[in-house]
């Protein structure tokens, strides 16, 4: 008698040690590594965490701290010292909202918003680097896997 079991192949076609790297997202921080790179040969003080709440105040300005902590994935002390800090650098400014004075808008400066252009397209050039060689079929499926992976840990 066959059982059934021996047939049974896990989803999780990883070796052993294979696992961690993938989680650690070896790419991801490849590319951020780049990216703070091109920052910093330009002389920018900015960070890359930094540069992450910049990207979702040019999406939409005016976001809570809330809002942000969700969209950059970071718990509330981290947002709050990313947004010190990126005040210090007069780069944003915390406005109290008109409905409730308990939340805290975040809203862009001139000077903010001017690093946008400048930023965007150093991510653009990284992305391409990252991507050289990359057929397009390749990156959309890849796309859908990580996509699938994330809905099934959300």
């Amino acid at each position: 008698m066959i059982s059934c079991l021996t047939n049974y192949m896990p989803n999780n076609q990883f070796k052993k040690g294979e696992l961690y790297s993938f989680i650690t997202g070896k790419a991801s921080i490849a590319i951020a590594r780049r990216l703070q790179k091109k920052f910093n040969t330009a002389s920018l003080n900015l960070t890359i965490e930094q540069w992450s709440v910049l990207y979702h105040l040019w999406k939409e300005d005016g976001r809570s701290q809330q809002e942000l902590c969700n969209a950059t994935f970071r718990d509330k002390p981290s947002i709050t010292r990313l947004l010190d800090n990126l005040e210090k650098l007069q780069l944003v400014k915390r406005v109290a909202s008109e409905n409730d004075r308990r939340i805290n808008k975040v809203c862009l400066t001139k000077q903010g918003q001017k690093l946008q252009e400048q930023t965007m397209q150093f991510a653009e050039e990284t992305l391409n680097d990252a991507l050289e060689g990359v057929p397009a079929d390749q990156i959309n499926l890849c796309k859908e896997v990580l996509q699938k992976v994330y809905d099934n840990l959300k």
